[in-house]
């Protein structure tokens, strides 16, 4: 595969902006137009655009997969248009496929379309599927911090720069109500992963998503089993990502 560091600059933010990309290598005699399924891998509250090269192999596991892979870069921000800082929602939802896309041979079709990522990337993964199923066939969870609702008293000065300081998660970055409305809709539905290891410290939030996703009767796919909040643990299950994304043949 091809690695490629992508630095730009960023309308929506007004700033530079960074993602790494995975590019499969090109067959003898595929089409010069050919453009590949895309996995929008995000990274957790700690960590940026370099972790998944840094701490997995990544590169290793896809490819065989014919998939493209961009990793861009969020800092603190959980994926939303925050109150105290800078618009990522927007960036990342609107401004990063349409950047990549220009910039690389990417697919713009839905069913080529997916998003994963671990903790707060698991929580950004989840939102796109459920915010834009329009856009999202699949979304891949890993360890993620898919309940913000008591994110007051976790993170509080993250919280604070992000919904403001008391206020409550508004709907639309809420993920029990972004599924309740997904549920609910005669739209397109996205295909869910899930994986949480059962000493995380994240695990009884993801299990009670996974119980409300169930009530709901969203199509998810649900694993367990030991581990911790660490690489060993992601760098096994983003295999398992891999394996289950319904990316087309070509």
């Amino acid at each position: 595969m091809a690695f490629i560091q992508c630095n730009f600059t960023s309308d929506t933010l007004a700033i530079g902006a960074t993602m790494n990309v995975l590019l499969p290598d090109p067959k003898p005699g595929q089409p010069a137009d050919r453009k590949y399924p895309t996995l929008y891998l995000l990274h957790g509250l700690s960590d940026d655009h370099t972790a998944w090269m840094r701490w997995t192999s990544i590169e290793r596991y896809a490819r065989t997969k014919e998939i493209a892979i961009v990793m861009p870069a969020v800092n603190r921000s959980f994926y939303t248009d925050m109150v105290g800082g800078y618009p990522y929602w927007t960036f990342v939802s609107e401004e990063l496929p349409a950047k990549a896309r220009a910039y690389f041979p990417l697919s713009d079709k839905r069913e080529d379309t997916f998003a994963a990522g671990l903790s707060m990337g698991g929580y950004g993964a989840f939102k796109l599927a459920l915010r834009r199923p329009d856009l999202f066939a699949a979304a891949a969870s890993l360890s993620g911090a898919l309940d913000l609702r008591n994110g007051h008293e976790r993170w509080p000065r993250d919280y604070g720069y992000i919904f403001g300081q008391g206020a409550p998660v508004p709907a639309d970055d809420d993920l029990f109500r972004l599924a309740e409305k997904v549920a609910a809709s005669g739209g397109p539905k996205p295909k869910l992963y899930q994986a949480c290891g059962t000493e995380d410290f994240l695990y009884e939030a993801n299990r009670a998503f996974l119980g409300h996703a169930q009530s709901l009767g969203l199509e998810l796919e649900y694993e367990e089993g030991p581990g911790g909040h660490d690489w060993a643990y992601w760098d096994a299950y983003i295999r398992r990502v891999l394996d289950w994304l319904p990316i087309r043949s070509s």
